[in-house]
């Protein structure tokens, strides 16, 4: 069993990381400082500094978290898999400051000075894996191969979802994301896989 002790540091460690994800969200990289997520989370900036080394270590933390927001919350296999992640992601850009937080500093964190490819790479891995489930399940295409499928989706996501924030549509983007899908279903899919794709971005929720 987890210790009393070990359960609150675990706690405050998830209030703050929450804390600095609304700060990032809110204010940007450069606007949040230790101060205000401190301020944020309830806690003292000794405690801050205790689970992350500075404001770098915190903002990729919150990076690295964006699999964790997501994967839990979706269960269906193979392709309809990828397609329920791309829409879980979207709807939850809009609701939680956590994966939005995420999402926009992995964007721009070259402008912070930090480089932390992680969370792509994650996804594609993510994205690749069951790209090769849908593949043994017969749902691809001939030739289609898994992992440049997969590199394509996670630019295409990215390229999305900051078309949809430069011009203010980010409500917008679950109908987005299954437009990207209409197109690129056809190209990967087998015709009788393609067509069993429920696209509704009502999944999302």
């Amino acid at each position: 069993m987890v210790e009393p002790k070990q359960e609150r540091a675990v706690k405050t460690r998830d209030d703050i990381l929450r804390a600095a994800a609304l700060a990032f969200d809110e204010l940007g990289y450069r606007g949040a400082s230790m101060r205000e997520i401190m301020r944020r989370a309830g806690v003292t900036l000794g405690a801050v500094y205790f689970h992350f080394e500075n404001k770098e270590a915190l903002a990729r933390a919150v990076i690295r978290a964006q699999p964790e927001v997501m994967v839990p919350r979706v269960h269906s296999q193979g392709l309809q898999r990828l397609v329920d992640l791309s829409l879980v992601w979207a709807h939850q850009l809009n609701v939680n400051p956590l994966l939005r937080a995420g999402v926009r500093l992995a964007v721009e964190q070259r402008s912070h000075g930090i480089e932390d490819d992680t969370s792509f790479y994650e996804w594609e891995k993510i994205f690749q894996g069951w790209l090769e489930v849908a593949r043994e399940q017969g749902e691809l295409a001939a030739g289609v191969e898994p992992e440049v499928v997969a590199q394509f989706v996670v630019g295409a996501m990215t390229g999305t979802q900051q078309h949809a924030h430069l011009t203010g549509t980010t409500a917008a983007l679950p109908q987005r994301i299954v437009r990207m899908w209409q197109l690129l279903l056809p190209g990967i899919a087998r015709a009788k896989a393609a067509a069993a794709i429920d696209l509704d971005p009502g999944r999302g929720r």
